[in-house]
């Protein structure tokens, strides 16, 4: 199964594509989508849209997990990353692929134990679960990494109690 994981953002939008085989994961690829902030909303959610198809029609997953929107004390701030999260769940939509979203504290605790843990402590477990050599940069790639762990985790015990049809 291939995964796409996708950290949302307006500005930066990372994004981590995994396959999963059994128990183990086999990293393809990861990196950011960027916008500029020279450009207006539209414009950059239109470009953002672009990109999503682009990275979907390359990697062909079979499945797209987002991060859920955490409440920002910054209210502008939170209504521009949902209006990011709205155009990724339209373009997995569109394509036909089942979006998946969780909360930070889901992949915390699917790839770390604790719901709690440090991005350090999520990152440092990235890493080893991929058997990479350095902690993925920039931050936002390695969080869609993680995200894609999680439904990785998530969707294999959903499967194995029978919750998948």
């Amino acid at each position: 199964m291939i995964i796409l994981g996708i950290d949302p953002g307006l500005a930066i939008i990372g994004y981590g594509v995994l396959e999963k085989k059994g128990n183990s994961f086999k990293l393809i690829d990861y990196n950011t989508i960027e916008t500029s902030s020279k450009l207006d909303d539209v414009t950059r959610l239109s470009k953002l849209y672009d990109q999503l198809i682009e990275l979907i029609k390359k990697y062909d997953p079979d499945q797209i997990a987002v991060e859920e929107l955490f409440f920002n004390k910054n209210v502008k701030t939170a209504i521009r990353v949902g209006q990011a999260r709205g155009v990724i769940l339209l373009a997995g939509s569109k394509q036909g692929i089942q979006v998946a979203e969780y909360t930070p504290l889901q992949v915390k605790q699917a790839v770390v134990g604790y719901g709690r843990a440090s991005k350090r402590q999520v990152q440092q477990m990235v890493k080893a679960l991929l058997n990479l050599d350095e902690i993925p940069k920039p931050d936002d790639a390695a969080d869609a990494l993680a995200i894609s762990i999680c439904h990785g985790h998530s969707y294999a015990s959903k499967e194995k109690w029978g919750d998948i049809k």
